[in-house]
């Protein structure tokens, strides 16, 4: 069976970018809706999506959805739902959601659906290898299937991380939000170097999903022969060097060893802030993820003040772009900001991405 629709799910806020990215990939019929992008295609957008898509958190394929104005509407929904979609007697996760309707327990819902896979010979299991989600919105009821696995963002290649990392998937929606060009990046705050390893990977045109396995591939529907083509196809970019430094030594070399697993160029360095200098060449594009109150404690305030100073003093005609939970933290950097983008979740934190350029 085909999914009735694929929908790419991502951190609310990065809405925009992912449409933008999902234009590029080559599914069907992207549109933007809530929490993601949906998208025709059946299969072959599942595999797709999940090869290529860097801002996405997971792709679900759709297998039904129906009206439910209740429980015996649910019930009766739910034996409609072909759960041939997944291998004979398969272990799976189920998770439910309920919002604005009459069937208004999300925990009862999830039993529901339980019952309905267990009656097709599957059994319920928290740590099942297989996870549904059903959602009920305005008495609509949505079953779909995770054909992700692993979230998204675990890619395999940054395997050493500091504290409070962000994720690769926020890296890539904030470099959009950026407006960046595909020139060089910098990160003068790199930790295990994520914006300037995301950016790399970008500018190559390297699949994220190159060396990670996925849900869909234990599914009944796997195509093997059309996922090795799609995995063999060879990417589209140029190779850029990225640059990023850190003043802790151990987060350099963890952003090192990230870089080498990936397989692109990067050059890190131990330095300061305060000793940050452009890489020779163009202007392009400073990203900093920096500590903000709500991660690491106040009296942030000279840091983001020195950053704002080196950025005016060193980096004429850059871009500067800069995610905090704070205004007052952006504010005190002293730059020309724009309106902000819009809010994005970081982990429980809600963050924002300043953007400037230089004069």
């Amino acid at each position: 069976m085909q999914p009735v629709s694929v929908f790419l799910a991502c951190a609310p806020g990065l809405e925009p970018q992912l449409l933008a990215e999902a234009r590029g990939i080559g599914v069907p019929g992207p549109k933007l809706v809530p929490g993601g992008v949906e998208c025709g295609g059946g299969w072959e957008a599942v595999r797709r999506a999940n090869l290529r898509s860097r801002i996405a958190n997971r792709v679900l394929a759709r297998i039904l959805q129906f009206r439910a104005a209740g429980w015996p509407a649910l019930d009766a929904g739910l034996r409609e739902v072909d759960w041939s979609v997944l291998p004979p007697h398969s272990r799976v996760r189920v998770d439910a959601s309920v919002a604005r309707s009459r069937t208004a327990h999300a925990g009862a819902v999830a039993g529901r659906v339980a019952e309905a896979l267990e009656r097709a010979g599957h059994v319920a299991d928290r740590d099942g290898a297989f996870r549904v989600f059903a959602r009920v919105e305005r008495d609509e009821a949505t079953i779909s299937m995770d054909t992700s696995g692993e979230p998204l963002h675990r890619r395999g290649f940054k395997q050493a991380v500091n504290r409070a990392p962000l994720r690769e998937t926020l890296a890539a929606g904030f470099l959009r939000m950026a407006e960046w060009d595909g020139g060089v990046v910098l990160d003068p705050m790199c930790g295990s170097g994520t914006f300037p390893i995301e950016a790399a990977e970008m500018a190559a045109g390297l699949r994220p999903g190159r060396e990670r396995s996925f849900a869909f591939e234990a599914l009944p529907s796997h195509d093997p022969e059309r996922w090795a083509a799609l995995r063999a196809e060879a990417p589209e970019g140029r190779a850029v060097t990225m640059h990023g430094s850190d003043r802790d030594a151990g987060a350099v070399a963890m952003a090192r060893a990230n870089a080498e697993r990936a397989g692109v160029s990067c050059a890190f360095r131990e330095a300061a802030v305060s000793d940050a200098v452009p890489p020779e060449g163009p202007p392009g594009l400073v990203i900093v993820n920096p500590p903000y109150g709500g991660r690491l404690g106040k009296g942030l305030q000279p840091l983001h003040a020195a950053f704002g100073a080196v950025m005016r003093e060193r980096f004429t005609g850059w871009r500067v772009a800069m995610v905090t939970s704070e205004a007052g933290l952006a504010k005190a950097a002293g730059l020309d900001w724009g309106p902000p983008g819009p809010v994005v979740d970081h982990g429980g934190i809600k963050v924002r991405l300043w953007t400037a350029r230089v004069a």
